[in-house]
């Protein structure tokens, strides 16, 4: 009885190792318990996990795509993209996910159909193709094509050839998060025109483009049109929010033309004529005329296309700014036009030292002779005797700038006169520090002093849309404004703007500025002055003194508009 149990029990400890399989498995995992304990078990565990790794690497393609590779991967990618195949396609990528989400758009949001892709010769891991295919849209079609590119690559865990991924592949101008669309237009087109009636366009007047863009998106669903048909570029969200980014959609087919709403303007053609044509003497200039009385913009226009400057620039206006300092330095009673007022070389004031272009100095002159002369001391030795908010006080309520709340019909920029301290509130008052303008709030500060009051600038007349134009909340006394219109005849007359303004005649004032920017040899250049009925302001960046650039393309449109 006990030999057959000893016998038992030596056929039962036996009889795993002869078992396959899973007890296999469980054998080989009590034999590395053993090894552990005698102490080498993790070392022969990476051993043995590296080598399994190296075998299985081993198996994976690497290197470069042969030639095959890339045409048989780009050729697979292509035909089930021409088949409607989406899934397969997008197989053939190395994110299948994104590809199947553009692939799927391309048909059911750009309504592209008929879609034939021809590959071209390949160039390296890179394959051309040309796109034929038909955009249709309740009722309407139309053909497209275009070009684009693929690139091939091993798939990063497997080795296998397969197309990179991207946008763009699904067509060029296409970026991450963007989509393919086609629909109405989204905002029906416009028809801009004149004081006159006439039509607006970039053609006539190659400044627009922007202020045309402006016009449509804010009138576009009032203005009685209808939007066309298109296939577009709908930019992703995250584009068209970064401030870095200037991300529009683009409009790739126009299936139908919408009918376009007419928008009246308050431009001159004979005045923005003119504007175009002296802006397109000076690189990097921009101009504004308008009629104080009023407040209606008569002409806009800029050298640069790319981005409206003359009522959307953001730059520090130099001497310029000198009118809004003068006008809160009299009063407060620090100067008067004709009283004896220092012009010394030098000013220090918060650590900072201030001096006049050349370092010049005026002994025993008047507030007049230093403002004529621009002389920046003047205004800087003013400065221990006001207050951090003096300057941004006048600014917004006695010339309506900086509170951000201009509607003039197209986008703006409203000025910014922030409240600093110490050395930036004194580098302020001769517009430099933190003060940021462009040529339309300078026109307007120049149409202030004309008129007697603040009038918001404005391109559509707000009877259009019944919207409400920005106040100013007090005026000038008739004291301190009979000054002003006295230094900036002066000025026109005998100081810095004499030049530029010789020939303009009748009731006039200006006043030049330089503003020094960072990584600039040169200044900008600005100039503000009216005449009669008409204010105007330009700025010539990096253009040195305003007198001798901007300042004739100021002069010139106050001559043709007397």
């Amino acid at each position: 009885m006990g030999n057959r149990r000893r016998v038992a029990e030596r056929r039962r400890k036996t009889r795993p190792a002869v078992i396959g399989g899973m007890i296999a498995v469980v054998v080989g995992g009590a034999g590395f318990g053993v090894y552990a304990l005698y102490g080498g078990g993790a070392a022969a565990d990476d051993r043995t996990q590296t080598t399994s790794a190296e075998e299985k690497a081993k198996d994976i393609p690497s290197g470069p795509l042969s030639a095959t590779e890339v045409t048989t991967a780009a050729q697979t990618f292509l035909t089930a993209w021409q088949q409607g195949k989406v899934a397969a396609a997008a197989a053939a990528t190395d994110d299948a996910k994104s590809a199947t989400t553009s692939l799927t758009g391309y048909t059911k949001d750009a309504h592209i159909k008929g879609v034939t892709l021809t590959a071209g010769a390949r160039t390296g891991d890179k394959v051309p193709f040309s796109v034929k295919g038909t955009v249709s849209y309740k009722g309407i079609e139309k053909p497209l094509t275009y070009d684009s590119a693929l690139t091939v690559v091993r798939g990063t865990t497997d080795g296998k050839p397969v197309v990179d991924w991207r946008p763009a592949v699904l067509h060029p101008d296409l970026q991450d998060g963007d989509t393919l669309v086609t629909g109405e237009s989204g905002t029906p087109p416009i028809k801009a025109v004149d004081r006159d009636g006439g039509e607006l366009t970039t053609a006539k007047y190659p400044s627009l483009g922007l202020v045309l863009d402006g016009l449509r998106e804010k009138y576009g669903k009032t203005a009685g049109g209808k939007a066309g048909i298109e296939l577009r570029v709908v930019r992703a969200e995250s584009a068209k929010s970064s401030k870095s980014s200037q991300a529009s959609d683009k409009t790739l087919l126009e299936l139908s033309k919408g009918t376009p709403g007419t928008v009246k303007t308050t431009l001159s053609p004979r005045l923005q004529a003119a504007a175009e044509t002296q802006v397109a003497k000076k690189a990097r200039s921009s101009v504004v005329l308008m009629r104080p009385s009023t407040g209606e913009i008569l002409a806009v226009a800029n050298a640069s296309h790319g981005f409206n400057t003359a009522f959307q620039g953001s730059l520090a206006p130099g001497s310029t700014m000198k009118v809004i300092t003068s006008t809160l330095l009299i009063d407060k009673g620090l100067a008067s036009a004709d009283k004896a007022h220092p012009c010394p070389k030098y000013f220090t004031y918060g650590g900072w030292k201030f001096q006049n272009d050349d370092k010049f100095q005026i002994k025993d002159g008047t507030f007049k002779a230093s403002f004529a002369r621009s002389c920046n001391t003047a205004f800087i030795s003013q400065a221990p005797e006001l207050e951090n908010d003096d300057l941004t006080k006048q600014a917004q309520q006695v010339f309506g700038l900086g509170l951000n709340n201009w509607a003039i019909g197209v986008p703006s920029f409203d000025g910014s006169v922030p409240v600093q301290s110490a050395a930036q509130m004194a580098a302020s008052l001769i517009g430099q520090g933190g003060v940021r303008m462009n040529p339309l709030n300078m026109a307007s500060v120049s149409a202030t002093i004309e008129s007697g009051s603040f009038k918001q600038p404005y391109l559509v007349s707000p009877t259009v849309d019944d919207r409400t134009l920005a106040k100013a909340s007090r005026t000038l006394s008739a004291g301190t404004l009979s000054q002003l219109r006295e230094l900036m005849a002066y000025t026109a007359a005998y100081g810095t703007a004499a030049e530029a303004m010789s020939g303009v005649t009748g009731n006039v004032g200006a006043k030049t500025g330089s503003a020094e920017v960072d990584g600039q040899k040169k200044p900008n250049g600005w100039f503000t002055a009216y005449r009669g009925d008409l204010a105007a302001a330009g700025v010539v960046q990096q253009g040195g003194h305003g007198g001798e650039t901007a300042g004739p393309i100021v002069a010139s449109l106050l001559k043709l508009g007397g």
